[in-house]
């Protein structure tokens, strides 16, 4: 079996970590016990560029034990959990991540995936699809589609779609309920502050704390550092997410006004280059800057090394730029996911719906794909439910049914009052 992992040795504490996180997976593991009686994805092969983490590899786990070839490559070079690369390939996954692999690796790794001629691909954030579509035309023939796990990758899929390019059906699997509600505000709330606390050792209470971004993710860390006893500032470009924002307690203001005065930023956006050269120079000396978007441009680091005199490695994963007007700036893991370079990603219990998501989304794939358009699809609404209701039978929570009565009520235009 082909694979390119660091050390094939550490796949005994891998295997200790992905059973710590299946501890809190009781939804995807609900999955993989229908996933074995049934084998819905027999014979078929998906390929998947995600996060690789103990979580993913429980999802991996899922798509065996329904009948799947699977193997995996990295979404984020420094979000590879080595350990995990290495137990992975001793369960007869092909695995090509290794933390802090370089860009030339990164899209070895990516090839080497599609090499395996998968019918189904699972994304976080289009390189996959990217790669298909730009370099390897030719698979249209056998991909029945394709799911997306991050906003980045939905929004670059949907504008393929829009200009009639997308050469075969994706399920955003991110604009889920059950993903985006829960994952992106939860998850990322939580590991994004955890990410910047564990590299930084700094204190957040009474500190002011600057959001890019007023999305679910960003809805996320500005309550989780709000808790944390700092003073949160949201950035928006959207007037109902900026009024939003207001109206939960948060001061809204541009960053060329935030810049000034902010301690900690972190940009949640999607976007290119949301802090520039004329935020940096504003900046006080000392200021600590990351990124839990997607990509490593929503900071423009090429104009910041512009305007840098010197940098250095003050800490692991925190570089300093000593600026030309005297002051230093932070940036954490080089502008990639402050979350995942620094910290351990999203925690189990969140991406258990997630994964979930992504395990019946490719099982509806392998049954309906050919079926579909060359479009970008919600997650059926049925799975999404689904998914909640396990969810809350996991968690022993209980809920209220219609009766017959208030069915009918609400099914007639006739009944009133």
């Amino acid at each position: 079996m082909k694979h390119d992992v660091k050390d094939l040795s550490l796949a005994s504490e891998g295997r200790r970590r992905m059973e710590w996180a299946a501890r809190d997976m009781p939804v995807l593991a609900l999955v993989k016990a229908r996933f074995q009686r049934q084998r819905p994805l027999a014979g078929i092969s998906i390929g998947a560029c995600l996060h690789v983490t103990s979580e993913t590899a429980n999802l991996m786990d899922t798509l065996k034990a329904g009948g799947a070839r699977v193997s995996l490559c990295a979404s984020n070079p420094l979000s590879t959990q080595d350990d995990i690369s290495a137990a992975l390939v001793k369960m007869g996954v092909p695995v090509f991540a290794i933390n802090g692999e370089d860009n030339k690796t990164y899209y070895r790794h990516i090839d080497a995936v599609l090499d395996g001629n998968p019918r189904i691909t699972m994304d976080d954030g289009a390189d996959l699809v990217s790669t298909i579509h730009k370099q390897r035309q030719s698979m249209q023939a056998q991909m029945l589609g394709s799911t997306e796990e991050t906003t980045t990758g939905v929004i670059r899929l949907r504008a393929m779609a829009a200009d009639g390019v997308l050469l075969f059906p994706v399920i955003a699997v991110n604009d889920a309920d059950t993903k985006h509600m829960f994952d992106n505000r939860y998850g990322t709330g939580q590991s994004t502050i955890d990410g910047i606390v564990r590299a930084t050792n700094r204190l957040l209470a009474g500190s002011i704390f600057v959001v890019a971004g007023y999305g679910w993710c960003g809805r996320g860390v500005a309550m989780r550092a709000r808790g944390q006893g700092a003073r949160v500032v949201v950035c928006e470009v959207e007037p109902v997410r900026a009024l939003e924002a207001r109206m939960d307690g948060f001061d809204v203001m541009p960053m060329a006004k935030a810049a000034a005065i902010g301690d900690f930023f972190c940009t949640l956006t999607g976007n290119i280059h949301v802090i520039r050269t004329e935020h940096f120079e504003k900046m006080k000396d000392g200021a600590i800057v990351a990124n839990s978007g997607h990509f490593d441009v929503e900071l423009d680091l090429p104009a910041l090394q512009k305007i840098t005199t010197k940098k250095r490695e003050v800490r692991k994963l925190v570089v300093e730029h000593r600026l030309k007007n005297g002051r230093s700036i932070h940036v954490l893991a080089d502008g990639r996911l402050v979350n995942l370079s620094a910290a351990e990603g999203h925690p189990s219990g969140v991406m258990d719906m997630s994964f979930a998501g992504q395990a019946l989304s490719a099982e509806y794939l392998a049954k309906k794909g050919k079926m579909l358009e060359r479009q970008v699809y919600p997650v059926p609404g049925d799975i999404d439910r689904r998914i909640a209701v396990l969810k809350l039978k996991a968690m022993g929570v209980k809920i209220d049914q219609l009766t017959a009565e208030q069915r009918d009520y609400l099914a007639s235009w006739k009944l009133g009052t």
